[in-house]
């Protein structure tokens, strides 16, 4: 399958830059993919389109600051910083600017309430750079990034990120740090319609799926089989596995909140025989169209990028052509897209 078969025209003025002023007030399109009808409404009708004895399955992932700003030593030229992938220890993967000037061994000083100290240790591919970051005063890195760091919006954001972003760009969900993206469904969940959920007998479970910047990896491929995404850490709860177990084995629906979510899930299930284990890891599995679903019977989830691994999971769920004629409807009725945008609810 061609990548070009998941590209589609989209107005630039209908990419999100701010969030909806209130969570649960986003609109949200209704895509029936069994026959394709399609409907209207908002984020707040979301449990009168679901079943009592459905699962939720949200992503409780955490985004940190990190993204840097700092200086470079001793030339004191200015240095942005976007920690994409802890290493191990005190070493990250990152993403540099100004890259050519930021060679193995250059020093770079990140500094604010608190400072914090990098080296560059070696090159990467596609523009990355491995790092070592450390204090000078014994402050574990983690709580100093999150002292002096700035929210990594997506890179279609045209604005600077503010002090309102570090709650908005985060769900209510949000407990396990490890995230440099939102898994952004959940942004629309407020307590309110969780509870009216929770009251039409609609469960909620958790998982985590620590989101990279994988999730704005561009298909560089011309066939979509060709590509990979880059791994991504999950894990998975004993209560959370025996829930859906229960839900599966009673035939009851499980609707994944995000595509985070999605392929948390259907990892696992994969490597385990369609079942739902308990346990920690990582994974890169990519779904696109002639993907087998073993959890998931339900998606709700924003609207994506042309021709990106996340617009071809979910043609991979409801089918490439409902989606794509369900994407024009959306910038016909001038939804909004994209992470601070609208939703879109697939069953």
């Amino acid at each position: 399958m061609n990548v070009r078969d998941f590209d589609f025209d989209l107005p630039a003025e209908l990419i999100a830059q701010e969030p909806s002023p209130e969570r649960g007030a986003s609109r949200m399109l209704f895509l029936n993919r069994a026959t394709g009808a399609m409907s209207h409404g908002t984020v707040a009708g979301l449990p009168e389109l679901l079943e009592p004895g459905d699962l939720l399955v949200i992503n409780n992932t955490r985004v940190f600051p990190a993204r840097l700003l700092g200086r470079r030593m001793p030339s004191g030229g200015a240095v942005e910083c976007l920690l994409v992938r802890h290493a191990g220890g005190d070493t990250w993967e990152a993403l540099v600017h100004p890259g050519q000037k930021l060679k193995p061994g250059a020093r770079v000083v990140f500094a604010g309430a608190r400072i914090l100290h990098g080296e560059i240790l070696e090159r990467r591919f596609h523009g990355r750079r491995l790092i070592r970051l450390w204090t000078e005063d014994g402050c574990s890195v983690d709580d100093v990034v999150d002292a002096i760091g700035h929210v990594p919006l997506p890179p279609y954001v045209k604005r600077e990120d503010r002090p309102a972003d570090r709650e908005r760009y985060q769900t209510i969900f949000a407990r396990s740090r490890g995230s440099v993206a939102a898994p952004t469904a959940g942004l629309h969940f407020n307590p309110a319609l969780v509870a009216r959920c929770a009251g039409r007998g609609v469960g909620i479970a958790e998982i985590t799926l620590h989101v990279g910047y994988g999730t704005f990896q561009p298909v560089r491929v011309e066939q979509v089989e060709d590509h990979h995404v880059e791994p991504e850490r999950y894990e998975i709860g004993s209560d959370a596995a025996e829930t859906m177990t229960s839900a599966l084995r009673e035939g009851r629906r499980i609707v994944a909140v995000g595509t985070t979510t999605t392929r948390a899930l259907e990892a696992v299930a994969r490597e385990h025989d369609g079942r739902i284990v308990a346990g920690t890891g990582s994974t890169d599995l990519f779904i696109h169209p002639g993907f087998t679903f073993r959890v998931i019977s339900g998606l709700l989830t924003n609207f994506h990028l042309p021709r990106s691994s996340l617009l071809m999971l979910v043609s991979a769920f409801a089918g490439r052509e409902r989606v794509l004629e369900a994407y024009r409807r959306a910038i016909a009725e001038r939804y909004r897209f994209y992470s601070y945008g609208d939703a879109m609810l697939i069953v």
